[in-house]
């Protein structure tokens, strides 16, 4: 395995998130395809999503957008398309708030279906999905496979939302009488992935990974943190309906804090290392 490989995938962990499920529950119960969640975006090799919510918008984590640059290459479902901009909120602070940015692609990606936007304030005690790439384990080991040696293999968790706040949703890790049948929480690479639910066939999408709380990844009573939708519906659409010019008022197109362990030295090596590549190959999903 690559250093810079280990580099990513720490990088990617240090935030957010991937599925660790439960210990008493076989992990082929939580294997997941493309269309549990046909909106999924893929940014690098090793993890990392964001949501189509519109044929040529992904919805993410800020920090997640760490090598997301006009002309990189990303994967919508099994389509890949390249960038033009991405869009970061102005507020985001690491580790606090408005962990969320907007990727703008080149061209649109037709033939999948878009997830909407969640936009009541009533997201407490909601049972929602997790799905991502990354990291893996259960929750009595913790993640114990990085988001790199776990090879690209989709998951798909629920959990219930315990706490919201004006701009996050919190999830515990529960065990026991009070887990759901197949609970779960993000581990290290999916970093922006979904938290949503599915009415009349189509994904509605509540939050996006941001990171945890707690001792250690993946393991019993942590606390997930999900940037909350809701709460930036107006910021979205003010990104989206804005022309170019006028994108730069509400938006920064320039990720200001590197997840931790990055540095503007070591950021050309790393994304060259977990680009994905340009060809037209599918994802194994």
């Amino acid at each position: 395995m690559k250093k810079w490989f280990l580099v990513a995938a720490g990088l990617l962990a240090s935030s957010a998130e991937a599925i660790v499920i439960r210990h008493d529950v076989d992990d082929t119960q939580y294997r997941a395809t493309l269309s549990d969640y046909p909106a999924l975006a893929t940014f690098y090799v090793d993890g990392a999503h964001g949501s189509l919510i519109a044929p040529q918008w992904i919805l993410t984590a800020a920090h997640a957008t760490f090598c997301i640059t006009p002309g990189a290459t990303v994967q919508v479902n099994r389509h890949k398309v390249n960038v033009k901009q991405k869009w970061i909120h102005p507020d985001y602070t690491p580790g606090k708030h408005h962990d969320i940015a907007l990727v703008q692609l080149a061209s649109s990606v037709e033939g999948i279906p878009v997830a909407s936007l969640y936009e009541k304030a009533d997201e407490q005690d909601m049972t929602l999905w997790f799905v991502g790439v990354g990291g893996t384990g259960n929750g009595k080991t913790g993640q114990i496979i990085d988001n790199f040696e776990n090879g690209g293999v989709l998951r798909k968790a629920q959990n219930r939302v315990s706490d919201v706040t004006e701009n996050l949703l919190y999830f515990l890790f529960d065990e026991g009488k009070n887990a759901l049948p197949l609970e779960g929480v993000s581990g290290g690479g999916d970093s922006g992935g979904p938290a949503f639910y599915i009415q009349d066939n189509s994904a509605v999408l509540v939050g996006l990974s941001s990171r945890f709380q707690g001792e250690a990844i993946g393991l019993y009573g942590i606390r997930e943190v999900y940037t909350r939708v809701s709460t930036h519906i107006g910021w979205i659409n003010s990104v989206m309906n804005a022309n170019d010019n006028d994108r730069q008022d509400v938006a920064d197109t320039k990720l200001h804090t590197l997840p931790a362990g990055l540095t503007r030295s070591t950021l050309s090596t790393v994304c060259s290392q977990i680009a994905l590549p340009k060809d037209s190959s599918e994802t194994k999903q």
